[in-house]
């Protein structure tokens, strides 16, 4: 039987329902878990079963299916009266007493959803539960540590994609843990440490199975908690960047570039991602000045908590009409322009302290775009043998690998080639092929 029959019968014989919550996929600017949750669902799909996913959205349960379609789509918040409000609280107070209920979202096609494409899963269904991720951590430290959820049509698999305090009733639960970096380096983090604890707990102890995305995450998985490595699957990570924004050509970019941010094709440094400690942006800014590279950097991300710390150096200098800094800063841009930044730019610096995976790493590989990045965690991983490697808390090692690159042609054509073969071993395939293992044991 050849491969293509192969799959067929696969499909029509063990087509399953799996499905994934919606906890990060509602974000506006989206997130590297939210991306790993759209992946995910392509991941599904591809095994040829069905995908239902999650929310906890403010459809309610009492309203007209076209209503729950408009609602679920209405970014408008409208003030709700003190008896709604008061409502609202005994109905969420009665979900974590004895657990929450879901109900399905139609999609007829009637919302023009065209806007959300670049953010929406691939889906077979949608399910719905009035607030319920909020309302559920907002109630772990007092509640039981895993609250059931009752879905309107039961799945054959759950998984969920980040730690949540939750369980679907009568089916397998799967977690995806993509770090412990609350754990591991909790100075760089907001968690209540306690109740995190609590929850990882809870989850190693009661999932049917913890999938997770590098060896160094299984590692800290097992050893923090006590875990059987058999029940911990690492499936690494894959990212889907379309085949137009991959074979761009250069003067395409390069006419964008110039014309809606002035810069010159492959003539700046690229870094994207939350600024917060763990990103390492302080050390990332001071060792590009300090490398005298005449080529901009380029810092596109949400200023997130402790921001003003790690741009500290920055806004200081221009404060204090210090030297011309060569820094642009960009709080958000659509997908499309992101790509359009990282695939022409002369270089990608993504010096993290830690990370689970390093989703922009393989991002940069993937199209073509030579990378420094950390020598820590799960980051040399993913980046083998195509990235400079730096040790992310010495700023002139990262100045030195800045100037490295910059002043050397060969090396970058030689870390593109590199990384464009690196990026293949992180393929969708290869992540959808791990799943499979996962997914027929449990199913």
């Amino acid at each position: 039987m050849n491969q293509s029959n192969f799959e067929q019968t696969y499909r029509i014989s063990d087509q399953k329902t799996i499905m994934i919550d919606g906890r990060n996929l509602d974000l506006e600017k989206g997130t590297g878990v939210a991306t790993y949750a759209r992946n995910l669902s392509y991941c599904i799909r591809d095994l040829g079963h069905k995908v239902d996913v999650l929310y906890g959205n403010r459809p309610s349960p009492k309203m007209t299916p076209l209503m729950k379609e408009i609602s679920f789509f209405d970014a408008h918040k409208p003030a709700v009266s003190p008896l709604a409000r008061a409502w609202r609280d005994v109905r969420d107070a009665v979900g974590v007493r004895f657990g929450f209920s879901a109900t399905r979202v139609p999609m007829s096609g009637a919302v023009i959803a065209n806007a959300f494409s670049s953010r929406l899963p691939y889906f077979d269904g949608i399910q719905n539960s009035p607030n319920l991720f909020s309302v559920a951590h907002a109630h772990f430290s007092r509640s039981k540590p895993l609250r059931p959820v009752q879905l309107a049509d039961r799945p054959d698999l759950m998984h969920w994609t980040y730690p949540l305090p939750l369980q679907a009733r009568a089916v397998p639960n799967v977690y995806t843990l993509h770090d412990l970096v609350p754990l591991r380096l909790p100075h760089t983090t907001l968690d209540n440490k306690k109740n995190y604890f609590r929850l990882i707990s809870a989850i190693c102890s009661r999932a049917d199975h913890i999938i997770t995305v590098s060896e160094a995450s299984k590692a800290d998985i097992v050893n923090f908690f006590g875990v059987d490595p058999s029940r911990v699957t690492n499936t690494y990570q894959s990212v889907s960047i379309p085949d137009e924004y991959i074979n761009r050509d250069a003067d395409t970019i390069a006419r964008e570039l110039d014309g809606i941010f002035d810069l010159a094709y492959k003539n700046y440094y690229i870094f994207w991602g939350s600024i917060e400690p763990k990103k390492n942006i302080g050390r990332l800014i001071e060792g590009y000045l300090s490398s005298g590279v005449s080529a901009p950097l380029v810092i596109v991300g949400a200023q997130a908590w402790k921001s003003e710390n790690e741009l500290k150096l920055l806004n200081d200098l221009r404060n204090g009409g210090g030297a011309k800094t060569n820094v642009i800063q960009l709080n958000y841009v659509p997908f499309s322009l992101l790509m359009t930044l990282v695939k022409g730019a002369r270089g990608a610096v993504f010096p993290s302290l830690y990370e689970g995976f390093g989703l922009p790493v393989l991002e940069a590989m993937t199209l073509g775009t030579p990378v420094i990045t950390s020598t820590t965690a799960s980051i040399p991983e993913v980046a083998g043998d195509a990235c400079l490697l730096v040790n992310p808390y010495d700023t002139t090692e990262i100045a030195r690998a800045i100037a490295r690159l910059d002043a050397d042609a060969d090396l970058r054509a030689e870390l593109s080639l590199r990384g464009l073969r690196q990026a293949g071993v992180f393929s969708q395939a290869a992540h959808t092929a791990k799943l499979r293992q996962v997914y027929d044991r449990l199913m």
